[in-house]
């Protein structure tokens, strides 16, 4: 039998170094053609439904008088007052409850959960939660928020509703964050005397705080366009009236009826006037300025907070 040495050099001397190496690069230029064309399809598509939202809507996105009227059972005289200052309203109670229970959540899971058996359930059930279909959120708040709390069709309803809706993904967020952070840093801030709460506050928030922030904006920026849940607990199709501002009447503002830019664009879509499509089109576009607009803060606020703490 020939030596082991023989044959693998026979075996080496076989091999054709030139031939491999070309195709790995057609390889490589096939992939790279391929990622293209998908991000040109995506690019394409998101350009093209901006573009027809734009120009069905243009004769109402240049009106002022479509942002500042409410509703209306003529076309012409219908705006999105009420929908835009409810959908404000309703954000701001969604976020707010998301990063009150959804970010200390995150803290707890990464840095003070055990790392068991049970702990991967957990997060395992967390991430499964994100693919939950919204209206099943709709159905538990009907069922909690308004028959069980007496809550009622109202702000605070939606706000809650929408803020389980995110909280899968900020509850991810968080523990992603966290845990990018180097060990190093712990460990350096341990040897100066620190306790655990004092590294926690003073460098591992600070430095994960720009991918915390990404996390609640991009759940937000889905939730904003969420139509299902909001339906399911009693939102209103028509409210020709605003919330009390919650500097004059707080408790008042959480109590009242509310619609939102999706649930108004679904009201005109619904309805067999050209001129109601109209306004649908140029509420669309202006959610879907909203909605990019949002994802463009979490983008700004992550590169601005990833160059202020480098380690």
């Amino acid at each position: 039998m020939e030596p082991v040495d023989v044959r693998l050099r026979e075996e080496i001397l076989k091999f054709d170094v030139n031939s491999y190496i070309s195709g790995v690069k057609r390889k490589d230029l096939l992939f790279r053609f391929l990622g293209a064309l998908a991000v040109f399809f995506v690019i394409t598509f998101l350009f093209a439904v901006a573009i027809d939202l734009l120009i069905d809507g243009w004769s109402k996105i240049t009106d002022p008088k479509f942002y500042t009227s409410f509703p209306s059972r003529k076309a012409e005289r219908a705006g999105i007052l009420s929908a835009w200052v409810g959908t404000i309203y309703v954000m701001g109670g969604a976020i707010f409850w998301s990063i009150l229970l959804g970010i200390p959540a995150g803290i707890y899971l990464e840095e003070y959960g055990s790392k068991g058996k049970i702990a991967r359930i957990i997060e395992a059930n967390i991430a499964n939660l994100a693919a939950v279909p919204s209206i099943v959120y709709g159905l538990l708040a009907l069922g909690i928020f308004v028959y069980r709390l007496g809550f009622s069709e109202s702000i605070l309803t939606a706000g809650l509703t929408l803020g389980l809706l995110m909280l899968p993904v900020v509850v991810v967020a968080t523990r992603e964050s966290i845990r990018r952070i180097p060990r190093s840093i712990r460990e350096a801030a341990y040897a100066l005397g620190a306790t655990r709460w004092e590294t926690l506050f003073h460098h591992i928030l600070p430095y994960s705080s720009g991918g915390i922030l990404t996390g609640v904006i991009i759940a937000a920026s889905r939730a904003v366009g969420e139509t299902a849940p909001l339906i399911t607990i009693g939102a209103l199709t028509y409210i020709a009236f605003l919330p009390p501002a919650p500097w004059e009447d707080f408790i008042g503002m959480l109590k009242s009826p509310f619609t939102v830019l999706p649930i108004q664009m679904f009201n005109w879509v619904s309805r067999p006037q050209a001129e109601f499509h109209t306004n649908a089109a140029a509420t669309g576009f202006v959610l879907l300025v909203v909605a990019l607009i949002m994802n463009s803060v979490a983008f700004y606020l992550r590169y601005k907070i990833r160059r202020r703490y480098v380690w």
